[in-house]
């Protein structure tokens, strides 16, 4: 390497920029600096405190959940005897964890005792001798453990025999209108507490203004009284666009959502629950194989003689998941200046912005380029000084 290009390198070296003020008087670039400086402003005021609130410290929602059904149905059918149905009959099981159980239609196999029968007809399970049948065969999908015997189902079908609870539950076409069609005027209750730990903030849902004889009497509107914590069922089908008695008939699952979002900068007397309503489950028409909700339970009973006997029931319904969620928000000093220094930073690239718009985009960026950047060394810098100092003698 040359002696000149060493020299060169070092100069790199130990070069210093130091900012210079240049004031261009122009309309079109003083508009176009104060429009960056109003949009970087917008942001931080309009989206960054209004919007986000990040002067705010932040805290998650700690609840729990109790509810309470109340109402009765009746029914009268060929093949069940009159029956009164309340809280203890279709509310399955009595307490959830953050969700209910309420029952709408049913098909019930009543006098159930454990004995042999023969299996339900099935490609599987018809049989021509008792070569057909395997003794101790046990079939998930089957209705119980095969014996080894063929045995007459019909006079006309022969399927293997099985030790299990009989008579088997037959495939029966489900009632329409559901059984319990009643239930859409059910109401529940649903009692929830909160708490944001941090701020030591505690809410319910029953509001401090609710008192036992207003509970008596109100149920939750939207648009009339929406902080009342009782729901009509039907109601709540029809806030998440569904009907009622459609989703009685097999059952699905419903979700109610609370919103416990609060600003605390106004106190915690101004927090309140905001509900909202939405189906969970699939209801697609095509291809949705096994729609609604459903499952088998059990009713046992001693017979005179000592032997034991159960009622099966498939019970069809809807389960209401509640789902609490939700952020409260407080003034805080370490949020607010890391998010003031953010502002700051940001304001600061209104004029980098400027500067190579004017270098790289502007008509006269050559003009500009030779009055924003001068390059000095220490003899002009020593000359500029003897020249200062013999112009004041």
């Amino acid at each position: 390497m040359s002696k000149s290009a060493r020299f060169g390198c070092l100069c790199c070296t130990y070069d210093y920029e130091t900012p210079k003020t240049l004031v261009i008087q122009s309309t079109k670039i003083g508009c176009m600096f104060r429009l960056v400086q109003f949009v970087v402003l917008l942001y931080v005021v309009g989206y960054v405190c209004v919007v986000r609130k990040a002067y705010q410290e932040r805290d998650s929602v700690i609840s729990s959940v109790t509810t309470k059904v109340k109402g009765f149905a009746y029914t009268n059918t060929s093949y069940m005897e009159p029956r009164l149905w309340d809280v203890a009959d279709y509310v399955i099981p009595p307490q959830g964890e953050n969700s209910f159980y309420v029952l709408t239609n049913v098909i019930m196999t009543p006098k159930q005792t454990q004995s042999r029968c023969p299996e339900l007809p099935s490609p599987s399970t018809t049989c021509v001798d008792n070569h057909n049948c395997f003794e101790g065969h046990n079939d998930p999908r089957g209705s119980g453990i095969q014996t080894g015997l063929c045995v007459n189902y019909s006079a006309t079908v022969q399927t293997c025999e099985v030790l299990s609870w009989c008579p088997l539950e037959e495939h029966t076409k489900l009632p329409k209108p559901a059984l319990l069609n009643a239930a859409a005027d059910f109401t529940v209750l649903i009692k929830n507490s909160i708490t944001y730990p941090k701020f030591k903030v505690n809410r319910r849902s029953i509001l401090p203004h609710i008192n036992s004889s207003y509970l008596k009497k109100c149920e939750f509107n939207r648009s009339t009284d929406p902080y009342c914590p009782i729901f009509r069922l039907k109601n709540i089908a029809s806030e998440a666009g569904e009907d009622f008695q459609d989703m009685a008939v097999k059952g699905g699952i419903l979700g109610i959502f609370i919103d416990w979002s609060c600003d605390l900068d106004w106190g915690a007397h101004r927090c309140f629950p905001k509900y909202s309503f939405r189906r969970l489950d699939s209801k697609n028409p095509v291809n949705n194989v096994a729609p609604g909700y459903n499952f088998r339970f059990a009713k046992y009973y001693q017979t005179p003689d000592g032997q034991e006997s159960r009622t099966l029931i498939k019970a069809y319904g809807i389960r209401f998941d509640i789902i609490v969620f939700g952020t409260g928000g407080k003034f805080g000093i370490v949020p607010t200046i890391i998010n003031l220094g953010a502002a700051l930073t940001i304001l600061g690239l209104a004029p980098k912005v400027c500067d190579w718009i004017l270098l790289t985009c502007s008509s006269k960026k050559d003009l500009y380029k030779k009055n924003k950047i001068t390059h000095l060394n220490d003899d002009d810098t020593e000359s500029v000084s003897m020249e200062t100092t013999y112009g004041t003698q």
